[in-house]
């Protein structure tokens, strides 16, 4: 599991939300922190895979639970 600096409850969020609050706030973070989020908008899975790719900012790893889909993302 990985240990996270900062969470992001992204939960009841629809797109583009969960990715706006996530910009905003590894933008407020050291690099090599890693932010956690919990979101409920099943596009959220593509979407973070996405801006990952798009940020370079490594999607460290993901899970889906009880509707409820988790990403670490670390900051570059």
């Amino acid at each position: 599991m990985v240990q996270e600096d900062k969470l992001l409850d992204a939960r009841g969020l629809n797109c583009p939300l969960p990715i706006l609050r996530t910009k905003k706030a590894l933008g407020e973070m050291n690099a090599g922190q890693v932010l956690k989020i919990v979101a409920t908008d099943p596009g959220a899975v593509k979407d973070f895979e996405a801006f990952s790719k798009q940020t370079k900012n490594p999607l460290l790893d993901q899970a889906e639970a009880g509707g409820e889909f988790v990403f670490f993302i670390q900051k570059a």
